[in-house]
């Protein structure tokens, strides 16, 4: 791999964690364990993960629950569910809620590499990942400076802005959720949160003014959408 390719590993068993851990470490993958699904949620928003591999059954927030609220603010980054299930009613609810594959334990180490490998080759990650900046219609956006580069000089984000604005450019054209934004970036969804983050998406919306192309649309009753013309 000419990049390492980061991956989010929940599983609240020890050891089977521990052997995951220091398996993909080997095989040249940056991994983060975390043994519940509230952390890792939290993890997720904090970080960037190419890969997210979740235990369907774990404390604080299940697999399934953590799958949703990634997909609602991140609807590409490759999800694999390990679960000891084995019912077909589980494996049809994991991929209903976006999943990419489905392992049942025990597995093959080997197997589950593979499928990793396939995974990212489908999804195009290796070669996504090159870029280090998103172009918003004219605009280019570079989120690790947090630098906006419009007509006039480049603008510094605010963190908050920064985050809101990756987020848009990951589901660029797609409804963004408006809960699972506050809950990502805010970490509670209350209405004083609510308030802040339409204040940050107006001033969102001005400094993209610069293309004309480019629109952040309020969806009644559901959230926010970033239209690229």
């Amino acid at each position: 791999m000419s990049k390492k390719i980061s991956i989010l590993l929940a599983e609240d068993d020890d050891n089977l964690g521990q052997l995951l851990h220091s398996l993909l470490k080997s095989r040249g993958f940056d991994v983060e364990l975390v043994r519940n699904g509230k952390i890792a949620f939290e993890r997720f928003n904090t970080s960037t993960f190419d890969f997210c591999i979740l235990d369907v059954m774990m404390p604080e927030m299940d697999g399934f629950t953590l799958a949703k609220e990634i997909r609602e603010i991140d609807k590409k980054v490759p999800i694999l569910f390990l679960t000891a299930k084995a019912l077909k009613e589980d494996k049809l609810e994991g991929f209903s809620l976006g999943a990419d594959d489905y392992m049942t334990k025990p597995f093959s180490m080997d197997e589950l590499i593979a499928r990793i490998e396939a995974i990212l080759r489908r999804a195009g990650v290796f070669e996504e990942e090159e870029e280090a900046h998103f172009m918003i219609g004219k605009i280019k956006y570079d989120p690790v400076s947090r630098l906006l580069y419009t007509a006039e000089e480049p603008v510094k984000l605010t963190t908050k802005e920064n985050q809101l604005l990756r987020l848009l450019c990951k589901n660029k054209n797609e409804v963004l959720d408006r809960q699972a934004t506050l809950r990502a970036i805010w970490g509670d969804d209350n209405y004083f949160n609510g308030r802040s983050m339409d204040v940050y998406i107006a001033k969102l919306r001005k400094l993209l003014k610069a293309d004309e192309s480019v629109e952040i649309l309020n969806v009644h009753g559901k959230g926010f959408q970033m239209l690229i013309k």
